[in-house]
């Protein structure tokens, strides 16, 4: 299975991995996503380490540095691939768009949006749109 609109696949979560922009780009995207962690680019499962470790860092990471708050957006789910362990994280698509990282704000640096099987920078006009119409709300 290769990655495609609704599926990223990380060989690994690192400091350098940056998981809170695909999840932003799947909450702002119109039909959630999923993203595996222990596959690589092409589909082969590589397996994690640690597995009860792993779980808590993305929960965090999804909890402290994503706004609005996506608690209740996701889930972590601990799979059992090829006997290789994997997470899966499933994404519902959020209603308070935009959602974008913390430390950035409402910018195209902190703001992403699912195109194909990349997560790319939003532009401001559509982060201004997006917001216009939840503030309506």
């Amino acid at each position: 299975m290769k990655e495609n609109n609704r599926i990223e696949y990380k060989v690994e979560l690192t400091p350098e991995v940056d998981l809170e922009k695909e999840v932003i780009a799947f909450l702002n995207y119109g039909e959630g996503g999923l993203v595996y962690i222990g596959i690589d680019k092409i589909g082969n499962i590589i397996g994690v380490q640690d597995s009860d470790s792993l779980m808590l860092k993305i929960k965090d990471r999804i909890k402290n540095n994503i706004s609005p708050s996506a608690m209740g957006l996701f889930d972590v789910i601990l799979e059992e691939k090829e006997n290789k362990e994997v997470f899966k994280i499933i994404i519902a698509s959020g209603s308070e768009k935009p959602y974008f990282k913390k430390k950035f704000g409402m910018t195209e640096k902190g703001s992403y949006i699912r195109i194909g099987s990349a997560s790319e920078p939003m532009p401001q006009a559509m982060i201004d749109k997006l917001f216009a119409s939840r503030t309506k709300n």
